[in-house]
């Protein structure tokens, strides 16, 4: 596990209608994953965030957020950063990383290391590495070492 205790999982891009919700672009698998989630931010009480609709084949959501009654409001919010608490989010299966827990790990090719997870961006074709170097590697095929925090190429 990472030691990044808080997880990044969205952000507010924009209000929604003149009622005070907002548009929350999701990093999670599922846009309805924010219903099961504890979801806070600095801007935001706790408790404050409810899940109100996803938007059909999209990673958009509509939440509502105590407090927020109207678009000036909700306008204010713009930008604002969303995230759970590392500890909340359900364990997985054998050879399953959350992106979290690799950030920060070294990667090893032929016996050397390369670099350090800065990153991790997909563009279609799996996961790819983006090192502390500027090098961008392939996660397709790498072993993980979470005990010795360590990802091999």
């Amino acid at each position: 596990m990472s030691d990044n205790k808080q997880i990044l999982i969205g952000k507010i891009v924009a209000p929604q209608g003149v009622r005070g919700e907002v548009r929350v672009q999701t990093y999670t698998a599922a846009p309805t994953d924010l219903k099961t989630l504890s979801v806070h931010s600095a801007k935001l009480s706790d408790g404050a965030f409810h899940f109100v609709r996803a938007v059909p084949a999209s990673s958009v959501i509509i939440a509502r957020i105590d407090g927020v009654n109207n678009r000036n409001d909700a306008e204010l919010l713009r930008g604002v950063e969303l995230f759970i608490n590392r500890d909340d989010l359900p364990a997985l299966p054998d050879g399953e990383y959350y992106h979290a827990d690799l950030i920060g790990m070294r990667v090893v090719r032929d016996g050397a290391q390369i670099g350090i997870v800065d990153d991790i961006q997909n563009y279609g074709g799996g996961d790819i590495l983006e090192l502390n170097n500027g090098e961008m590697v392939s996660f397709v095929g790498a072993t993980v070492d979470t005990e010795n925090k360590t990802i091999y190429i």
